[in-house]
């Protein structure tokens, strides 16, 4: 895949005006250049006014929006309150994943607080498979159960409406999927920013998000005598977990929820939550978004990828730090069993890849495969879409009927790319970047068709390549820890708030690059050498470059070469080579030595 570098560019009276707003700041006074640097940041990144710098770089609970003013809220609540006064026991049906599991905990916690009674229902992926179903419903009403609330999906659930209505349940749809072309089901109430006629200001709230915003109005009116700001902060802990995961935007309310959860994960006391740090060896220090994307996200993720997800709300649930650490490690385990089955399908597909350059050249690949374990294809997408950097679905087939999930690219909108083929499928959903969807295989063939159609209409060449934006060119001497510590201001990074990426160029190779467990690479990198005499020759740089070890192989790199680099700024905390360190993005080279062996 080919990676263009486009450097952002911000006039200098914007990032002069907002310097001199921000340098009062306890990092920045006296420190000129970096203020100047820490405003073209913000502006590059839609921070350009005073206030909201103030508040994108010190986030508080002042800045949360009123759950109020999402659609529904007063109607859930006011139901919520109902059930809880008449003992009735609430059923929260959720999604599978980290996002739907969250949600569940969060709401099952509060309601609980509250004085009242939930149940909850996760279904199995495979079995059941995503989205309210009609069936449970209509068991919860024999049951007893009066109230249902949906977390994470219910957004197109017609015919699970229409059973809750038949069996005379109250169902309270919690959703952030874009509503279909049909408009809403009939519920008790919808609480979904994201549908007609919903002011909220923050649309990109996941379904964890919404849920601690119902959590927020119930605890309000439920518990006034307890501490507001302590329970709320109690609950991002988790959200801030979802948030994450699900890739939302990490601006405006979704940054509040992430930043404080994050700072609270520190100091967490809830047994489950405890145990999940321990396993993922992250327990007693600071975190950041990137740790809990890879180490904390996917080992839950992997309960309901692989087995039941509903050990997740066990996990949360348990008050035994015995218990917890059984099902953390089981997690951990599972969470192993899913990488193997991950590696294993991506081998697959590169082999298909390989052999059919139709197919490699679509403009949306649809790739399918017998027997590929539905709970790991998403992921598997995502790993095409970032090697191959165009949409990607990946499909798990059975004589029955085909199964699938996509992930897409910056401006291409999967789930409008299916609803422009939607007679093919028996059932669809999802949003710009990510959709699921099942349909007969038979019709496969067809959607490769349909949908490599519609990409060349709204695709170039030019969209398939991966682009690098970078914040700021560096000399090696402006790469100093000063300089990281203003970065760390604009975490957490993610979705929305990307990470800065710097340049530096013409560094100098000082010695042979290392290879890191395979596909890693280790560099140590210095200043310009046309100043041998000079201080600047003596700097150097630690660097680390994920996955390029097959590339710097073939660069056949050798002390003194000089190159280009593109990275983001990291913090190695190994007691023998810790300290700051570059990650590299991407490498250019530039002037080469020559070798004994060309020269002779």
């Amino acid at each position: 895949m080919t990676v263009r570098w486009e450097r952002r560019q911000v006039s200098p009276q914007r990032i002069e005006s907002l310097a001199d707003s921000i340098s009062s700041h306890p990092l920045l006074r006296s420190r000129r250049a970096l203020s100047e640097l820490l405003a073209s940041l913000l502006i590059v990144r839609g921070i350009d006014l005073p206030e909201a710098a103030s508040r994108f770089l010190s986030p508080s609970l002042n800045d949360l929006h009123s759950p109020y003013q999402m659609m529904g809220m007063r109607a859930a609540i006011e139901r919520l309150e109902m059930a809880i006064e008449r003992g009735q026991t609430t059923l929260i049906y959720g999604d599978y994943d980290v996002d739907g599991t969250s949600a569940v905990v969060i709401l099952k916690t509060a309601i609980e607080l509250c004085g009242g009674t939930a149940d909850f229902h996760v279904p199995h992926r495979i079995r059941e498979g995503y989205d309210l179903r009609g069936d449970v419903i209509e068991r919860a009403a024999e049951a007893g159960i009066r109230l249902v609330i949906s977390v994470d999906a219910g957004t197109r659930a017609f015919a699970a409406a229409e059973s809750a209505r038949r069996a005379g349940v109250d169902l309270i749809i919690t959703d952030h999927h874009l509503p279909g072309p049909c408009g809403l089901p009939p519920a008790y109430a919808v609480v979904n920013p994201n549908q007609p006629g919903c002011e909220y200001p923050a649309k990109t709230l996941c379904a964890a998000g919404i849920a601690l915003k119902l959590a927020q109005a119930l605890l309000a009116r439920r518990c006034p005598h307890r501490d507001q700001s302590q329970l709320l902060l109690s609950f991002m802990k988790i959200a801030a977990i979802a948030t994450i995961a699900d890739s939302v935007p990490l601006v405006g309310e979704n940054r509040v929820i992430v930043s404080l959860g994050l700072n609270a994960l520190r100091s967490a006391v809830n047994p489950g939550l405890k145990a999940m740090l321990e396993v993922a060896q992250l327990g007693g220090k600071p975190l950041t978004s990137e740790e809990v994307a890879f180490r904390i996200a996917p080992r839950i993720n992997a309960a309901g990828r692989m087995d039941i997800a509903r050990d997740v709300i066990e996990l949360f649930s348990v008050k035994d730090s015995t218990q917890a650490k059984e099902i953390a490690v089981r997690l951990d385990r599972l969470n192993g069993e899913r990488q193997e089955e991950e590696r294993r399908i991506v081998n697959a597909i590169e082999q298909r890849l390989a052999e059919d350059a139709c197919l490699r050249n679509a403009f949306c690949m649809v790739i399918d495969g017998a027997g590929w374990h539905r709970g790991v294809i998403g992921i598997t997408a995502k790993r095409i879409v970032e090697r191959y950097g165009r949409p990607v679905l990946v499909v798990s087939t059975d004589e029955q009927e085909a199964h699938g999930s996509g992930r897409s690219i910056p401006g291409f909108h999967l789930l409008e790319a299916l609803e422009s083929c939607e007679s093919l499928f028996t059932r669809y959903g999802g949003h710009a970047q990510a959709v699921g969807f099942s349909l007969p295989p038979a019709r496969i063939s067809e959607l490769q068709r349909r949908l490599d159609t519609y990409a060349r209409a709204r695709l170039t060449p030019a969209d398939f390549e991966s682009l690098i934006q970078i914040d700021a060119e560096l000399s090696i001497e402006g790469i100093t820890p000063e300089l990281f510590a203003i970065v760390r201001l604009l975490e957490p990074f993610g979705a929305g708030n990307p990470e800065p990426v710097f340049c530096s160029r013409d560094l100098r190779l000082i010695r042979a690059p290392k290879i890191v467990k395979d596909k890693h690479v280790r560099l140590t990198l210095g200043g310009n050498g046309d100043t041998a005499s000079g201080w600047r020759r003596s700097l150097t740089q630690s660097a680390i470059g994920w996955r390029l070890a097959e590339r710097v192989a073939e660069a056949r790199l050798l002390p003194g070469d000089r190159m280009n680099i593109a990275f983001t700024l990291d913090c190695n905390e190994h007691p023998e080579f810790g300290g700051l360190e570059l990650s590299i993005k991407d490498f250019e080279l530039g002037l080469r030595v020559q070798s004994a062996q060309s020269a002779s």
